[in-house]
């Protein structure tokens, strides 16, 4: 409410008056609030029992002396120097989670970006040319069967760096689905959108921005969506095998080390980035399509 519109009311009512209506949109507010306090807590609250009766079966099922697998106590133990100092400053691998996360990140951001770039621009190609399609997309099928550590030697023959070769293998594992799925949703554009588009006489690029795009892009984000769960997988198994920095180099460290209890740990941090990144594109194609895009 703005001041003009309170002065108003002070000069009709008085002060009676105005602290009605203030009491009356606090009245209603109540309802908002709760609706959004149901909300969270019925998005909240099944995870977090999901998550504590697994802890609980597995704090029993680890209490054998034969247990392969350390119980979530003394995981907790034998980890809390790594658990309680993420940010902790260092060199190589003796350095807080923190930062073996953000430097997966940044492979992650430059592959999965140039992944997205290259499968949206062939989806568009595939999606609007038969040509092309018959062309390519046998070839793109092969490609694509190539489990992604496969790429890793022919990567590091051809860079002759970890660094470049770890983001092709993000790139060439996370292209795929984008540009499989921005085929798809071309080629599912309505024939009547094709018609109405003809009749009056769009441009190519009218015809892009205001009938493509708009009719591809929740196609377009479930590729996105997948891409980057495969790309965060792909940069984690290839990190074991290229070393230095990184949260996968982490935890193949500590299987030679036998810090069983450490690897779990990095695990979970490796879940938790994985869920947040997958939500993270969610919310954007939830934004862009302005809700028909799933989540």
């Amino acid at each position: 409410m703005t001041h003009d519109t309170r002065a108003l009311e002070f000069a009709a009512n008085g002060p009676a008056g105005l602290a009605a209506a203030a009491r009356t949109r606090a009245a209603a507010a109540v309802p908002v609030l709760a609706r959004l306090g149901r909300a969270a807590l019925a998005h909240t609250v099944p995870p977090l029992i999901t998550v504590t009766l697994l802890v609980v079966v597995w704090q029993i099922a680890a209490q054998s002396p034969t247990s392969p697998l350390p119980a979530p106590s003394r995981i907790v133990e034998e980890s809390w120097d790594i658990i309680s100092e993420p940010f902790r400053v260092g060199k190589g691998i003796d350095q807080g989670l923190f930062w073996h996360i953000a430097a997966s990140l940044g492979r992650v951001a430059y592959g999965y970006a140039l992944a997205a770039v290259v499968g949206v621009a062939f989806g568009v190609l595939l999606g609007q040319s038969t040509w092309a399609m018959r062309g390519l997309d046998p070839v793109f099928q092969i490609l694509r069967t190539v489990p992604p550590l496969a790429w890793l030697p022919l990567s590091l023959a051809a860079f002759r760096d970890a660094q470049p070769s770890a983001i092709f293998v993000i790139f060439i594992t996370s292209v795929w689905p984008v540009l499989i799925n921005t085929s798809v949703g071309i080629r599912n554009i309505p024939a009547d959108y094709r018609n109405v588009a003809r009749v009056l006489r769009l441009s190519p690029v009218e015809f892009f921005i205001k009938v493509m795009v708009p009719a591809t892009v929740p196609h377009m984000f479930t590729g996105l969506r997948i891409g980057i769960g495969l790309s965060w997988l792909a940069i984690v198994a290839a990190e074991m095998l290229i070393g230095g920095v990184g949260i996968g180099f982490f935890i193949w460290d500590a299987w030679n080390s036998s810090r069983i209890s450490d690897i779990i740990v990095a695990l979970v941090y490796v879940g938790v980035v994985g869920f947040a990144l997958d939500r993270l594109v969610a919310l954007v194609g939830h934004i862009l399509t302005r809700g028909t895009a799933a989540t």
